[in-house]
């Protein structure tokens, strides 16, 4: 262990896996925006590139790509496990201002339309959707965090029902929506929204309730990973952040407090990027033992694997 870079804490210490994932030569990833794990622990990464889905296995074997109809839209990639076992993959496509569903493998499933709301939409209001999640029940939400800042509800089969939110930084208000999780550490369940340009996370109901703030220790978080009581969140202001089961922090990885500050910031010049030290981070996610995957804004991709040691 001496011999390898180690990040995080005394609770939660991981190896650097320098070099991780890599791809063949007549692939170049883009922006990467949104990581996948799914139970077999393949990694599914999301990128702005052409073939915008990139599959690994857990040791950064380059599995298969595919998703040529997302190119330049990738955001928000959220993968779902229903009750019977089957697991989906969700779209926010920032491009194509749409919501995709599909099979691990890239089948449609569903395709859910800007909502059918012109007093918060028209030419110059437009809708942009930056993240999308699943409730227990089936039920979709959609974050519109470079749109109008509303929360959209639609039941599974993509049926409109609800919205809430807008532009503001009073309670139920929101100023870009940018990730948006469904939390089921409690007795019941509840959406964690990334309220990122004001800095916090926001907690509401199913229904769109308002509960609470969780405004300590964040960065411009982006969205999130629920791992057993603990969530992992990148802040794009160079960490990844994780929090206990009461939301109080654990501990910062890979943080980097002056990439942000740089000139050209995201896109660095190649000398100074560190293995140990993110950038941008806008993507993260935790595989069965425990390893983090993070992928960050960069225009040509990035995507590191952290190694649980304990």
């Amino acid at each position: 262990m001496s011999d390898q870079l180690i990040i995080g804490s005394a609770s939660h210490l991981y190896a650097v896996q320098e070099g991780w994932g890599q791809l063949p030569a007549n692939i170049q990833l883009g922006y990467t925006h949104g990581i996948c794990v799914d139970d077999e622990d393949r990694i599914y990464v999301h990128h702005t590139g052409k073939e915008s889905v990139v599959v690994f296995d857990k040791e950064g074997n380059f599995l298969t790509s595919w998703g040529s109809e997302f190119e330049g839209g990738a955001h928000g990639f959220y993968l779902h496990r229903n009750s019977d076992g089957l697991q989906h993959l969700y779209f926010a496509d920032t491009k194509r201002a749409s919501i995709v569903k599909t099979t691990l493998s890239g089948e449609v499933l569903l395709r859910i339309s800007p909502p059918d709301r012109p007093d918060l939409y028209d030419v110059d209001r437009k809708y942009v959707p930056t993240d999308v999640c699943v409730a227990p029940n089936g039920d979709i939400y959609v974050s519109d965090g470079y749109g109008q800042s509303y929360v959209h509800h639609y039941n599974a089969e993509g049926l409109y029902i609800r919205s809430w939110g807008g532009p503001g930084s009073e309670p139920g208000k929101l100023n870009s929506p940018h990730g948006i999780s469904v939390n089921l550490r409690g007795e019941t369940p509840e959406l964690y929204i990334a309220d990122r340009s004001n800095n916090r996370i926001q907690v509401f109901s199913l229904e769109g309730e308002h509960l609470r703030f969780v405004e300590h220790n964040m960065d411009l978080p982006c969205s999130f990973y629920f791992y057993g009581d603990e969530v992992y969140l990148p802040d794009l202001h160079s960490r990844v952040t994780i929090l206990d089961k009461n939301d109080r922090l654990i501990t910062h990885l890979g943080e980097d407090q002056q990439a942000y500050k740089q000139q050209d910031w995201p896109n660095l010049p190649k000398s100074y990027f560190r293995p140990d030290r993110f950038s941008s981070p806008h993507g993260v996610c935790v595989d069965s033992q425990g390893n983090v995957y993070v992928s960050e804004w960069i225009s040509d991709g990035r995507v590191t694997k952290l190694v649980r040691q304990r």
